[in-house]
C-alpha cells in the first residue's frame, strides 16, 4: 500500500483535505500530515482541526509514493516552507503522483514543475499557474502524467477517483 503525504498549513479548505485523505484511508493506504511543525495543531477555513504526524524537515520525499495540496489559503503558507515544496518536488521528480486542488497549484507554481504541463486550479490563480509555464485549462480533473490538478470543491470524486488510479 502506499504512503500519502498531505501537506497542510492553517486556513486549508476542509473537504480538499478531508476528503481525499478519507479516500486514501478508506482504500487502505496511509495518510501522513505534513507541516511546518510535527505536533501543531492546523485549523481549517470552516474550522475542522488536524493535528501535524510530521514536520517538513523530519521527512524526505523518498519515504512517499505521492503527494496530495489540499486548497484554501494553506498552500500560501506551505509554498513558503522549503521543506514542504522540496517534497512535492522531490515525489514528483521520481515519477510518482502529485496532486493539488484549488490554490494548491501555487505550491506546484514553486516547486517549478508545471512548466510545460497542462493543469487546471481554482481560476483566480490561473495568470499564476500560466507565469510558472503551464497551460491552464478549465476542466473538472486533469491528469498530465503524474501531476494531478482539480479547480474546487465540486471536483473532488474526479480529483479522489485520479489519485486513488495513480497509487500504486
Amino acid at each position: 500500500m502506499a504512503k500519502v503525504a498531505f501537506l497542510l498549513a492553517d486556513v486549508f479548505e476542509d473537504s480538499e483535505f478531508q476528503q481525499p485523505y478519507d479516500a486514501v484511508r478508506d482504500a487502505g493506504h496511509e495518510a501522513v500530515v505534513v507541516g511546518k511543525e510535527s505536533g501543531k495543531q492546523v485549523t481549517g477555513k470552516k474550522g475542522s482541526k488536524v493535528t501535524i504526524d510530521k514536520g517538513s524537515t523530519d521527512v524526505r520525499a523518498d519515504e512517499f509514493d505521492a503527494v496530495v495540496v489540499p486548497g484554501g489559503y494553506s498552500p500560501d503558507k506551505v509554498r513558503t516552507d522549503e521543506a514542504s515544496v522540496a517534497i512535492a518536488r522531490g515525489v514528483h521528480e521520481a515519477g510518482k503522483p502529485v496532486a493539488a486542488i484549488c490554490h494548491a497549484g501555487w505550491v506546484l507554481a514553486e516547486a517549478d514543475i508545471v512548466r510545460g504541463r497542462t493543469v487546471t486550479s481554482v481560476a483566480s490563480i490561473r495568470t499564476d499557474l500560466k507565469n510558472a509555464g503551464a497551460t491552464w485549462v478549465d476542466q473538472e480533473v486533469v491528469e498530465d502524467g503524474n501531476l494531478i490538478t482539480s479547480r474546487t470543491p465540486d471536483d473532488l470524486p474526479a480529483f479522489c477517483a485520479a489519485l486513488l488510479k495513480q497509487l500504486p
